[in-house]
């Protein structure tokens, strides 16, 4: 017979836990770190759940009346929260963080959500006393966890769409499939930016904006299973090599891309990126992943990185490409 965990014990440990995670020693706990990832413990939480994103609604309403209080409504400030890529980041660090706990809960799941909840709530209201109203870092942990789970339920589904849809009724390969979602989050973050940060570039050195969305895409790739390495930069085109984006492989996926984005109300075409680099990890990781892989991880990964990168550049090289 199972004992039932000791929930102040549990509770404790899990809050030193975060603080840890979200502190260093020369600047302290950084609030907006132990936000996010107390957004991704919630959002790790609701996935258990049947429906999760009816979970969370339901979750950041319960918040709410125990706190009291209603989030702000007025719009945020364009610097409130850290980019996409930075917050799927962190807020996995949570939902990691939160699956460690999970191995030693005992009890049911509502019982975890609710210590979570209880936790969150003593938090903010604690840092009421450095003059940060509750009803600001409420806003701020409801917007990080609604971004979180747009991430994660974007990904899932972006890799359900391609499977379903292309690799069974028109015979895709899971390189094509790869290359794809690479290719449209490479589209999407070209489209997210102006004329003067659309950078051109040679070689392997990245513009900062597209290795944030590589990034996203291989650490996907790297916690469901891909080999970490040094190779997924090898084979890019030298500098001398017209581009050559996959193109029909971007007509093919994008308007379900499109469509998905409009249902789900996603409207940010960096976010955009983010969740088609996060789905590319995660097929990268079907595709490559395991002891047996299907595609050897020395050709899949290059030909992510390849598929994501020309069509980022034939996009800020070619404005008729913005109407693809």
């Amino acid at each position: 017979m199972f004992a039932l965990t000791n929930k102040p014990d549990m509770g404790a440990r899990l809050y030193s836990g975060l603080i840890r995670l979200a502190s260093d020693k020369e600047r302290g706990t950084d609030c907006m770190k132990l936000i996010q990832h107390l957004a991704g413990v919630l959002v790790e939480t609701y996935l258990v759940f049947d429906e999760p994103d009816q979970a969370m609604q339901a979750s950041l309403q319960q918040l709410c009346r125990e706190m009291n209080c209603k989030p702000v409504e007025d719009a945020l400030l364009p610097r409130a929260l850290p980019p996409a890529h930075l917050i799927d980041h962190e807020t996995e660090r949570g939902r990691m963080a939160a699956r460690i706990f999970f191995e030693e809960w005992l009890d049911c799941e509502f019982e975890f959500h609710n210590l979570m909840l209880m936790l969150i709530q003593n938090i903010l209201i604690s840092w009421e006393e450095d003059e940060q109203p509750r009803e600001e870092t409420l806003r701020l942990l409801i917007e990080c966890t609604q971004k979180a789970m747009g991430f994660e339920l974007a990904a899932q589904e972006l890799c359900d769409v391609v499977i379903d849809r292309k690799v069974a009724f028109e015979g895709w390969g899971l390189g094509e499939c790869i290359a794809s979602l690479s290719a449209v989050a490479g589209r999407r973050l070209a489209l997210s930016l102006n004329s003067e940060t659309c950078m051109i570039f040679r070689g392997c050195e990245l513009p900062d904006n597209l290795d944030h969305v590589v990034y996203v895409m291989t650490q996907e790739a790297v916690r469901l299973g891909v080999p970490a390495g040094t190779d997924w930069r090898f084979g890019l085109a030298a500098n001398d090599v017209p581009v050559n984006p996959p193109t029909d492989l971007v007509y093919g996926i994008e308007p379900y891309c499109k469509s998905f984005f409009s249902t789900i109300g996603m409207h940010n075409q960096y976010e955009q990126s983010v969740s088609c680099a996060k789905a590319a990890g995660r097929m990268l990781a079907v595709a490559a992943g395991g002891e047996v892989p299907e595609m050897e991880p020395a050709i899949a990964k290059p030909l992510a990185m390849a598929a994501m990168t020309e069509t980022y550049k034939s996009v800020c090289m070619d404005p008729s490409m913005m109407s693809v």
